[in-house]
């Protein structure tokens, strides 16, 4: 597993990132798409309508298809009222095709262990192969309060990401399960999970997912959270050579009320 992990460096990881997590009703909620690894970010990714193929709202019972709101290009994603309290979940699905050299991809393949992968592909008189990626994304803000069960709604998507407890209502010390599924099947692997704090810090941490998709770990710091997980295959279609899939869940956690404003204090840019 630690040799996908290097596979999918050819593309920058991308994460949802709200310039506050703790909002109040009636506020503005301003997204960011961002790129960069172990929630460093790289640089701003502007809305793409073409590589979008889901991009939704869950307010409690209100759900908005951001689709037919944002316009393509759009940096940051979303400038959007909130007009519910309680929990609020953003779900974003994008693909893109991208073409790796044959030179870089075939030693790659070989060195981490996919060698069936290459020698199919060595039989090409390919100067360069195509990856399809699949990006599964979703983040959790907080509303005037905690109340609400967005945070373990299920979506249905190829790769998926679910929360098994409101992680705005756990204190210090309390443990959290996520449980992770493919294709509508638990995912049992290897899973990333970040914490960046207030001084920019970045805490990662190697978890591996169990027979029935689920990962646990502990509420150890205040900060932004980011889980992630990864799944590579040789591409069943004719338009990619293989396929990448990647799921990523971002949420925070604050064991106190007074909370940072997150975009700013935890390093992403001067935006309040």
């Amino acid at each position: 597993m630690f040799a996908f992990f290097g596979l999918v460096s050819f593309i920058p990881d991308q994460f949802l990132m709200p310039e506050n997590f703790f909002l109040h009703k009636g506020d503005k909620f301003n997204l960011h798409l961002l790129s960069g690894e172990s929630l460093i970010k790289e640089r701003e990714v502007p809305y793409d309508a073409k590589q979008t193929t889901r991009f939704v709202i869950y307010e409690g019972k209100k759900k908005t298809d951001l689709t037919t709101i944002v316009k393509n290009d759009a940096s940051p994603l979303l400038n959007y009222t909130m007009e519910n309290s309680g929990l609020a979940l953003v779900q974003m699905n994008t693909n893109e095709l991208n073409d790796i050299a044959r030179e870089d991809f075939l030693p790659y393949l070989t060195e981490q262990g996919y060698d069936e992968i290459a020698d199919k592909l060595k039989n090409s008189n390919a100067l360069n192969f195509t990856e399809k990626y699949n990006r599964y994304l979703k983040t959790l803000i907080r509303v005037d309060n905690e109340g609400g069960s967005e945070f373990g709604k299920i979506l249905g998507d190829d790769f998926e990401i679910i929360l098994k407890k409101n992680p705005y209502k756990l204190n210090y010390g309390d443990d959290l399960t996520a449980a992770i599924y493919f294709k509508g099947k638990p995912y049992a692997g290897s899973v990333e999970l970040f914490i960046k704090t207030q001084s920019g810090n970045v805490y990662p941490q190697k978890l591996t997912s169990d027979a029935s998709g689920q990962v646990y770990f502990n509420m150890s710091r205040e900060g932004i959270y980011l889980i992630r997980a990864t799944k590579f295959e040789e591409s069943k279609s004719k338009d990619a050579d293989y396929q990448s899939w990647v799921a990523s869940y971002t949420f925070s956690f604050s064991n106190h009320d007074d909370a940072p404003d997150t975009y700013k204090e935890f390093g992403f840019g001067d935006k309040h």
